[in-house]
């Protein structure tokens, strides 16, 4: 079984409902991958939720799933380093978060599905994997 590492912008459409081809790829495969997280998408999916309810719903969900950790230091350094190798190449990330997110799934050697156009970029000029639904 595949292990994905699923993005913040896809958490958000698929708890919004709002179906995109990511979304709908995680609805209709949620028993068939490995999914997992990593601190910072799970600041940001839980940092977006207003209700108490909701938040603790949707938290004891997110700690079902598979969790990278590593060396936070190290991790912010390599992200800030591609980063940096992104400006160098005429690339802005509008948010450099995405850089630390690309590096848990380069670290842990598995596919980030997303639907944020900057990992495209990072993909260009690093090892990220991007999975493309079918």
């Amino acid at each position: 079984m595949d292990i994905i590492l699923v993005d913040t912008s896809v958490w958000v459409n698929f708890f919004k409902a709002k179906e995109t081809e990511a979304s709908l790829f995680l609805k209709y495969n949620l028993a068939n991958i490995i999914i997992a997280t990593c601190p910072v998408i799970v600041q940001e999916v839980l940092q977006g939720i207003n209700s108490d309810k909701e938040f603790e719903k949707v938290n004891s969900y997110l700690n079902t799933l598979t969790k990278f950790t590593g060396n936070g230091y190290e991790l912010a350094y390599e992200a800030a380093n591609l980063y940096r190798q992104l400006r160098i190449n005429g690339i802005t990330i509008r948010k450099p978060n995405d850089c630390l997110i690309a590096m848990f799934a380069i670290k842990n050697d598995v596919m980030l599905l997303n639907d944020d156009r900057d990992f495209r970029f990072i993909a260009k000029y690093s090892p990220l994997k991007i999975y493309e639904p079918e």
